[in-house]
């Protein structure tokens, strides 16, 4: 009780005095103070005010359904275009590759079957597929090679940086031992200087 009258007699009347004028006041700014700073922002007359609303009765449809996640297209619709182009290029890479398979690769199996029935001589059939295999020989030889010049090119260029690295630190090692004897005979002298004071 005793601190709560030391409060009440500490309170000084012209401090209170002056916290309710400064709150009138703000009161009264805020309230009298000019009504267009608050007003809606003018709107151009050429434009009519927005009166179409949401009818429920009626179906909207945002897009059509087309499969896939909540039966809706997984595409982003601005990307058909760009799902074409690789569907496209899907399809000439696939057709290319059957192509490939027919000009140079393995014989079909219809061309196997034509063959016994036709009766192509063995001697014949024996040099398809040595030519077959001669030719992959001679591009793994090749590949082996540029393989085996890529990989001396590779070691050169180790040697030479794993060099270039010795040498720098060999550098370093050098200059640091030189800094370590120097500050050592610098510490030294100081000692001997400190004991003759």
């Amino acid at each position: 009780m005793k601190k709560a009258m030391n409060w009440l007699k500490s309170i000084r009347p012209l401090k209170v005095l002056t916290v309710f004028f400064a709150g009138i006041f703000l009161f009264l700014t805020q309230a009298c103070g000019d009504p267009g700073i608050a007003s809606q922002p003018p709107q151009p007359d050429d434009q009519p005010a927005y009166t179409k609303r949401y009818d429920p009765t009626k179906d909207y449809p945002l897009s059509s359904p087309a499969g896939g996640m909540n039966n809706f297209s997984d595409v982003d619709p601005r990307g058909r275009a760009d799902e074409k182009a690789a569907n496209d290029r899907a399809d000439a890479l696939a057709k290319n590759a059957q192509k490939n398979i027919d000009q140079k690769g393995i014989d079909s199996t219809e061309q196997y079957g034509q063959n016994y029935n036709e009766g192509t001589p063995l001697g014949e059939r024996v040099k398809n597929f040595g030519e077959d295999i001669g030719s992959s020989a001679n591009e793994l030889g090749e590949g082996v090679v540029k393989g085996t010049q890529r990989g001396i090119e590779n070691l050169k260029g180790n040697t030479q940086n794993a060099a270039e690295d010795v040498a720098k630190n060999v550098q370093r090692g050098a200059e640091d031992a030189s800094k370590n004897v120097q500050r050592t005979a610098e510490d030294a002298g100081n000692a001997v200087k400190g004991a003759v004071d």
